[in-house]
């Protein structure tokens, strides 16, 4: 993670969450107390976003102590210590919260991302991500993708080219979409194309598409659709696509399978901090 942006981030997580002041800390504590804390997994899974801890707490206090006992992508057992930290008392206690938020919903996708990659069982395929990411945190759940085995897609509208059905509709066709993109960026941009049949695939293969995606396809049709494109040209199945769904894709030959349960449904790994008196 870019680590301008992640610090810009974490001030802005916790200007919301803290406000003027944690009420509640800093009138029982006094600001010199100290104390300790340990992140504790209260489930089994792939944890992912350690190194927020340590950078969340700085962003409060320079002089808290982290220490780590697991790295991202290690798969960690109920009762696992994450890691330990000290400090003011007020200070661990006034981060908790934003810091838990964010390493239960990021290791709660790396664990998923593990299950679909194992799930699918193929060497030749790739697990890839969606725009499908929560607005604010899509830096920390694409990240969290890869510590669980899979690849990123487009992080916005801004790095890549995506003709979707509806830019197909409105320009009349593939052909005359892909020649206005071509026209308006430079050589570096590259093109993705949707597509739901042969026609459409043949079509986006003469426009000059860089990847195409078949769209809402069955694995059969996958497979089908697959053997069209030559292979200077990356293929992507998305839509419909299910975690009980994904063995059924293995050795279709397609190169990326692309997911948005993998950020938009996903259930936190849980995660809590246990203070030590």
């Amino acid at each position: 993670m870019n680590q301008l942006m992640l610090r810009s981030k974490l001030q802005g997580f916790f200007m919301e969450d803290i406000g003027e002041r944690d009420l509640t800390s800093e009138s029982i504590f006094p600001k010199k107390q100290v104390g300790k804390g340990k992140f504790v997994a209260k489930a089994s899974g792939v944890v992912a976003g350690l190194t927020i801890i340590e950078e969340a707490y700085r962003v409060l206090d320079q002089q808290i102590n982290v220490q780590f006992f697991m790295k991202d992508g290690d798969v960690v057992q109920k009762g696992d210590v994450l890691a330990e930290v000290s400090g003011t008392v007020a200070t661990v206690l006034s981060g908790e919260r934003v810091i838990l938020n964010l390493l239960q919903r990021m290791s709660g996708i790396a664990t998923m991302t593990k299950k679909s990659v194992e799930a699918l069982n193929d060497p030749h395929t790739k697990i890839c991500d969606t725009r499908k990411t929560t607005p604010g945190l899509s830096m920390f759940e694409k990240y969290a993708v890869t510590v669980g085995g899979g690849k990123n897609h487009r992080y916005g509208l801004y790095d890549a080219v995506m003709i979707k059905d509806n830019h197909i509709s409105f320009s009349g066709s593939i052909t005359k979409a892909v020649q206005a993109v071509r026209e308006k960026t430079g050589h570096m941009v590259k093109v993705e194309v949707e597509t739901e049949t042969k026609e459409q695939v043949i079509e986006a293969i003469k426009a000059g598409a860089d990847v195409i995606m078949f769209d809402n396809r069955t694995p059969e049709e996958v497979k089908e659709f697959s053997t069209l494109v030559p292979k200077t040209v990356v293929t992507e199945a998305s839509g419909g696509i299910t975690l009980d769904k994904l063995s059924q894709y293995r050795n279709t030959g397609v190169d990326m399978i692309s997911l948005g349960y993998l950020t938009h449904s996903v259930t936190a790994l849980d995660i809590s901090l246990q203070v030590e008196i």
